[in-house]
């Protein structure tokens, strides 16, 4: 028997000035389904899940129907008031406040105080029906992010929700954290509470879907049972293009080696990690969070220096003082942390492009003109297919993919022999995944040794010729992706 319909759109616009952000949306989502929304950055889902929740008012001329009730005018305090939550990426905690005091807050809205005894007494009932448990004195900040989680959750729990919405809720989880929030979900679904969940993650999508609605350019695609969907047409549903998502793995052995390590040792971050990248070849690098891959790569650039072991580039062994050594040595470095390490947010994206190259754009008498740092940006953008207005605008007017399409371009503008690339899709949609696995492939077709960190098999199939498994700081397994698929690979990395 089909679950009676709790939130109904009819024909909902939303216009911010010229620009429409949503066309004409028929939606509905049933009590207690699990119902995923799918769609590439800047497609719709954020201001969908705004107006569903009161932050933005519709464009007069639609219709919106909470359990059954015509709503005309909304804010987020009626949204919640009638059961609509929102965990949102960030979740809106307050860092200083208890675990007891964040989950009973909304729950307190508008009732004056309330004694502590009650508080305590409100999150621990609502933790329990989650089957959690935790500290109610602490506060939030001390948390990890898949605890505070469990609290933004709890919060809307212990204010009567319905409907929660959880917006791209795995960005930052381990899988294990991811495994144990999709358990969650379910328990919540069993509850009679409905979750639409928002992830770019479309393993996760398959795996807790009942429905899944596809949204392109502010307007719906359609929505459809989830065993009806793979993967591939899921993907082309949300942009119009098939993707190549395989790779055929190559044997790179007889290749000159461009980069080895020997028995590199950094104490409390890797130990006694050996291994060899090959010209042209694509290694991957995988593991749990905190495996120590990020803290060998920054080793490998000169960032932090090793307490033993070798290193060899080009057949030499080399002691980097810093990352200019590295860059110098032909290695390039694109972070996993963009937003801190990689760009300038305020600086044009000729000023993030081209700082790596800066000594090489110099004339005879040391001078770099403007027109030359303008004229290599401009190259750049062309190449990597970089959507942009100018390159004298701000880098933070760019898309997550586009601002790391800049950074790839700015380590490619040194012609590096080594590139190390960690995380290299992180918040990045389906459309620039793609085109950033395409421009892998064609470096490494031109001779560039690729060593790429990630914990997305489907990103490790797509461009690897061997994958490497880091645990607890050491390689615990080294593996053909043509021999193994990608469920055992991930069975053995998170076992």
């Amino acid at each position: 028997m089909t679950a009676a319909v709790f939130l109904e759109l009819r024909n909902v616009f939303k216009t911010f000035g010229n620009f429409q952000a949503l066309r004409g949306i028929d939606w509905d989502v049933r009590e207690g389904e699990i119902h995923c929304l799918v769609g590439e950055n800047g497609c719709g889902k954020s201001t969908l899940i705004k107006a569903v929740s009161g932050v933005h008012a519709p464009d007069a001329g639609g219709e919106m129907r909470i359990a059954g009730q015509e709503i005309l005018s909304f804010d987020p305090m009626r949204a919640r008031a009638l059961g609509i939550q929102v965990v949102f990426q960030d979740l809106a905690l307050f860092p200083n406040l208890s675990v007891a005091e964040n989950i009973a807050f909304d729950a307190n809205l508008g009732r004056g105080f309330s004694p502590k005894a009650a508080i305590r007494r409100k999150a621990r009932e609502t933790l329990d029906r989650l089957g959690h448990d935790l500290p109610l004195d602490l506060p939030v900040d001390s948390l990890s992010i898949a605890e505070r989680q469990i609290v933004a959750i709890a919060r809307g729990l212990a204010g009567s929700a319905r409907l929660i919405f959880m917006d791209e809720p795995t960005a930052s989880l381990t899988r294990a954290e991811v495994r144990r929030l999709l358990d969650l979900v379910r328990k919540l679904s069993a509850a009679g509470i409905a979750v639409v969940f928002v992830s770019h993650r479309l393993d996760e999508v398959s795996a807790i879907a009942e429905r899944i609605t596809v949204m392109r350019d502010g307007r719906m695609v359609g929505t459809y049972p989830a065993y009806a969907l793979d993967q591939r047409t899921l993907i082309h549903l949300m942009t119009g293009i098939e993707i190549a998502s395989h790779h055929v793995a190559r044997d790179c052995t007889s290749r000159d080696v461009v980069l080895e390590t020997r028995h590199l040792s950094r104490r409390g971050e890797y130990d006694d990690v050996s291994l060899c990248l090959h010209e042209g070849e694509v290694l991957g690098l995988t593991g749990l969070l905190g495996a120590g891959r990020t803290e060998l790569a920054l080793s490998l650039f000169g960032m932090t220096k090793p307490d033993s072991g070798a290193l060899i580039v080009h057949g030499q062994e080399r002691r980097f003082r810093n990352n200019q050594d590295a860059l110098a040595a032909g290695l390039a470095y694109v972070s996993e942390d963009r937003l801190n390490l990689g760009i300038n947010a305020e600086q044009s994206i000729v000023d993030n492009l081209d700082i790596a190259v800066l000594p090489g754009l110099a004339n005879r008498f040391g001078l770099i003109s403007d027109a030359s740092r303008t004229q290599l940006a401009r190259d750049w953008v062309a190449r990597l297919n970089i959507k942009l207005s100018s390159v004298e605008d701000a880098i933070n007017t760019l898309s997550g993919g586009n601002q790391q399409r800049v950074i790839l371009a700015r380590w490619l503008a040194s012609h590096p022999k080594i590139l190390i690339l960690d995380s290299p899709t992180v918040g990045v949609d389906i459309k620039n995944k793609e085109g950033i696995y395409a421009l892998i492939r064609e470096l490494s077709d031109q001779g560039v040794g690729i060593l790429v960190i990630s914990d997305e098999m489907i990103e490790l199939f797509a461009t690897c010729d061997r994958i490497l498994h880091m645990r607890n700081g050491r390689i615990a397994g080294d593996y053909n992706p043509s021999l193994i698929t990608e469920q055992a690979l991930e069975e053995r990395i998170y076992a």
